[in-house]
């Protein structure tokens, strides 16, 4: 019975090493490691009720079917949103658009990071295929950054043969929200129009997320996937936008990433 309570609190703390070396991995797998730890404090509650329910069978009871129903329902609410955030990602990449705009991403230094490299893959096939389509590269300079994203991912993009002049700069904005109202503001601008319709590439997780922020913009987004490649990060980022769709419910796009 002994060696049965001792395996018990074994559970938190496999949790609590997993959780660990997601932290300590590449970066990527931060919201993995939330998870985990999570993961760990539900099977600490769990065993917690378990040994109150020596002595107060009736208090257990209750606090057990109170955490189990707001496990589940928490379950079911995330189960929903991910499906959601799923059916988005495919976006529409064989729709053709005029503009397209380009959600940066993290840049190491002068370099791009990987969901950035993604990004700006799939940018140079969309641009290739569709000849007479301008993109604007969106994203300002962090302060871990050495050049800004849209610096990058121009820098990058006119090395694999893309013209200049097909790439417009908005190197200011620092959330989502700016890289659609700053690019909007930009392209108007320059053609003394505002489309109805642009299309919006960003990694596949983010792209329904993005259609949100489009909404309050007041334009129709045309989901353009950029294919994140590594399995862990890709899964990392898909359960990571569940928080970030509720936070942008909740809270409002204009204090979201």
């Amino acid at each position: 019975m002994r060696k049965l309570h001792i395996f018990k609190w074994l559970i938190p703390v496999f949790w609590i090493a997993l959780g660990a070396v997601c932290f300590a991995a590449v970066h990527g797998h931060e919201f993995l490691g939330l998870i985990c730890l999570a993961l760990s404090a539900l099977s600490v509650c769990y065993i917690l009720i378990g040994m109150l329910k020596q002595q107060r069978r009736m208090v257990a009871k209750m606090l057990k079917t109170v955490l189990s129903t707001i496990l589940c329902i928490g379950i079911l609410i995330f189960a929903v949103t991910e499906a959601i955030v799923l059916r988005a990602s495919t976006g529409d990449p064989e729709k053709s658009c005029r503009y397209v705009i380009v959600l940066g991403a993290r840049v190491q230094d002068t370099s791009p990071s990987i969901s950035l490299s993604e990004r700006i893959d799939a940018a140079y096939d969309y641009l290739t295929q569709n000849p007479e389509a301008i993109a604007v590269l969106s994203g300002g300079q962090g302060e871990d950054e050495g050049i800004s994203e849209a610096q990058c991912m121009f820098t990058e993009l006119t090395a694999m043969g893309i013209p200049e002049d097909r790439l417009w700069l908005e190197d200011k904005s620092t959330s989502t929200w700016e890289n659609l109202n700053f690019s909007l503001a930009i392209i108007e601008e320059k053609t003394g129009t505002r489309p109805e319709q642009i299309g919006i590439l960003s990694s596949e997780y983010h792209l329904y997320r993005a259609g949100l922020f489009a909404e309050d913009c007041g334009f129709e987004a045309v989901g353009i996937p950029a294919r994140t490649q590594r399995f862990t990060i890709r899964l990392n980022y898909f359960l990571r936008e569940v928080a970030g769709v509720w936070h942008y419910l909740i809270l409002g796009g204009l204090y979201n990433d």
